[in-house]
């Protein structure tokens, strides 16, 4: 079998981990708002899912800092990531609730960033999820939690 033709059949025959491995090995496109916001996936693992992006002037808010929102939907991907991770083929998710915590501010120059997502436990219908996003001296720039709910097959 070769490589599927579209993310939409790939969610259908793959299993969350095996899509998100497709997905940075170019198999499979990047996720749009990724692409805007400027961060990937860059590593992908069992209930492990890491991104990184790079600040810039395009993320900054009125203050002049980048906007949280930045650093919130960053916790959002690679916690809803690792939960992905461990789904089966067919077997979606939706974010019931993130929550973030802004640890110190994240500047234009900040530079390279990288936000590790773990799964803290994986129910049948519920995946609990924490993720920290760091600066590349290893400070803590936000921190965070999501809850998950695990979807039924499609079809």
């Amino acid at each position: 079998m070769g490589a599927p033709a579209n993310t939409a059949e790939a969610f259908a025959t793959m299993t969350g981990r095996e899509l998100l491995q497709a997905v940075i090995d170019g198999v499979l496109p990047p996720v749009g708002m990724g692409v805007t916001l400027g961060f990937a996936l860059v590593e992908v693992g069992e209930g492990f899912a890491v991104f990184e992006g790079d600040t810039g002037p395009h993320l900054l808010n009125p203050a002049g800092a980048v906007h949280g929102g930045w650093a919130l939907s960053l916790i959002d991907s690679a916690t809803a990531c690792a939960g992905h991770s461990l789904l089966p083929a067919g077997t979606g998710y939706a974010t019931v609730e993130t929550k973030g915590n802004l640890s110190r501010p994240i500047l234009v120059d900040t530079g390279r960033v990288r936000c590790e997502g773990r799964v803290v436990n994986a129910g049948r219908q519920i995946i609990s999820c924490e993720a920290v996003l760091r600066d590349t001296a290893g400070r803590v720039l936000a921190h965070g939690t999501s809850t998950l709910m695990v979807l039924p097959p499609r079809g």
